[in-house]
């Protein structure tokens, strides 16, 4: 794995998520897409997502060893308080770019012995920095395509 081709796949895949965003019709934000959830929920469940991914890079790289700690997007996207439903976008993106330039920073720091570093993640078990970069590159991607799709 080269990092410097990890490095711009992983920030073409952020580029990708936000062309995305930038292109949907603000007026449909609320619409369902097929999977039951809408562009709004998508936008804050990406910025919660990267959010904790840039922790858990952090402790792979920091603590080898540790506990990743999964959660239920289901319910963080259903939560009233956290409100994926009816909250503006701006704060969500602007998190969402923040966690992954941050994270890219880290990348383009780590050698290539680290991306052997390993911690356990609560619901997937084995977890290696280099699962984590594959994991994070392909998921706002995902996401874009979820939400260019009818």
């Amino acid at each position: 794995m080269n990092i410097e081709q990890v490095a711009k796949d992983y920030e073409l895949a952020t580029k990708k998520f936000l062309d995305a965003v930038a292109s949907f019709p603000q007026s449909n934000l609320d619409q369902p897409k097929k999977d039951g959830w809408n562009a709004r929920q998508v936008i804050h469940h990406l910025a919660d997502s990267e959010s904790q991914s840039c922790a858990r890079l952090r402790r792979l790289i920091a603590e080898p060893g540790t506990t990743i700690q999964g959660y239920d997007e289901n319910k963080w996207a259903n939560s009233q308080t956290l409100g994926y439903k009816e909250l503006p976008i701006e704060a969500s993106l602007a998190l969402f770019k923040a966690s992954r330039e941050s994270s890219l920073l880290l990348i383009k720091r780590l050698t290539p012995e680290q991306l052997n570093n390993v911690g356990t993640h609560t619901e997937s078990g084995e977890y290696s920095v280099k699962k984590w970069i594959e994991t994070y590159t392909r998921h706002p991607q995902e996401h874009a395509e979820q939400l260019l799709a009818d």
